[in-house]
């Protein structure tokens, strides 16, 4: 049976994080390079202050998707690997974190390459 309150809430919650990015985009003269970056610090500050894990839990995918889910992610990775290997954790734990969606991005960005005819505008 499906849970259609979780459904409910993935929706809300990835949505309304896809709404700011979308109104910074309009209203702002921000660049989108820009907000993808601040999106990814935003995860890592509320992940590293405790409050994006109970987000997360709450929305699941609507949460861990978006790119404040890739900084949580980060955030994650780099607090367990220092617990685990100390100071080195710092450098390694984000990216062993992150590899599977790094992996994915590399290869579908190549696939779409080599798929598709690439020009500049």
């Amino acid at each position: 049976m499906f849970d259609w309150l979780m459904y409910v809430k993935v929706f809300l919650v990835g949505g309304a994080i896809c709404t700011v990015g979308e109104l910074l985009v309009i209203f702002t003269k921000i660049t989108p390079a820009r907000i993808l970056v601040c999106f990814i610090i935003t995860g890592v500050v509320l992940s590293a202050v405790g409050l994006y894990g109970p987000l997360a839990a709450f929305a699941g995918a609507g949460a861990t998707t978006p790119l404040t889910g890739f900084g949580h992610a980060l955030c994650q990775g780099v607090k367990h690997a220092v617990e685990e290997s100390g100071l080195i954790g710092a450098f390694t734990g984000g990216l062993s974190a992150t590899a599977g969606g790094i992996a994915a991005a590399v290869f579908f960005g190549a696939l779409a390459g080599f798929l598709f005819k690439p020009h500049s505008k």
